[in-house]
C-alpha cells in the first residue's frame, strides 16, 4: 500500500472502504499513519461489520486503550445493511453484494462508477445495480474455473450483460497470458487494468 500511494503520488486519503477481510485486502491498514500525519485527522474505515471486528483483531495495537504513540488514527464505520446506500463525506456509495466462494464481500457503486474484486457469483439483486454505470472494474484472475475468483469468460459475460461505456478487469493472475494477447480478445470497452491506471469518476 506504501508504494503504490508512493508511486501514484497521492496525497490526500479521505476515507478507506474495505470490501472484505482478507489480507491481501487490508494489510496496508498501518501505513495510513503518513496521511493521519499530514492531513491532521483520523482517517473513517467503512467495512461491514465482521470485518471491522477482523481489523480490530489484527491490528490490535491501533485500537488499544493507551495507544503507543504514532499509531494510526482510524474511525470505525459499520456497513450494516448492502441493500441501501451509504454516506462517506458527504458522497452516497451504495454496496454491491458478492460472494468470494462462501465469503459474502461488498462491492461499491459511486456515481456512475462500480468496483467489484474477489467475487465469482454476483446475484440478480447486484447485476441490476451494474446497469447503465459508466465504468466497472471487476475481477478476471485467470481462464480456468476457479474456486472463488471469476474466470474471463466470466467475468466478460457479467459485463456484457452490465454493458457500461468501459470495463477494466483486475486481479489478474500469470495465468491469465500477456497483456497484449489477451486485449486482442476482448471486446474494445473491456481492457485490462494495470499498476498506475487512473480512472475518472
Amino acid at each position: 500500500f506504501r508504494q503504490q500511494m508512493l508511486r501514484a503520488r497521492v496525497t490526500h486519503l479521505d476515507a478507506l472502504l474495505f470490501t472484505h477481510e482478507h489480507k491481501d485486502h487490508t494489510a496496508g491498514l498501518d501505513d495510513i499513519r503518513a496521511f493521519n500525519f499530514r492531513q491532521q485527522t483520523d482517517m473513517p474505515l467503512f467495512g461491514e461489520p465482521r470485518v471491522l471486528r477482523q481489523l480490530q483483531q489484527e491490528f490490535s495495537y491501533i485500537f488499544a486503550e493507551h495507544k503507543y504513540p504514532g499509531v494510526p488514527r482510524v474511525t470505525l464505520h459499520a456497513i450494516e445493511r448492502d441493500d441501501a446506500p451509504f454516506d462517506v463525506l458527504g458522497v452516497a456509495v451504495q454496496p454491491l453484494r458478492a460472494m468470494h466462494h462462501r465469503l459474502p464481500v461488498l462491492g461499491f457503486r459511486i456515481g456512475g462508477f462500480c468496483y467489484l474484486t474477489d467475487a465469482n457469483h454476483i446475484g440478480p439483486e447486484t447485476r441490476a445495480l451494474l446497469r447503465g454505470a459508466d465504468v466497472i472494474v471487476l475481477n478476471a484472475l485467470r481462464r480456468e474455473e476457479h474456486i472463488s475468483h471469476f474466470t474471463l469468460a466470466q467475468a466478460v459475460a457479467v459485463l456484457e450483460e452490465a454493458q457500461p461505456r468501459r470495463a477494466y478487469l483486475t486481479h489478474i493472475s500469470h495465468q491469465l497470458g500477456l497483456h497484449r494477447e489477451v486485449e486482442a480478445e476482448l471486446p474494445s470497452w473491456i481492457r485490462l487494468a494495470y499498476d498506475g491506471l487512473q480512472v475518472e469518476v
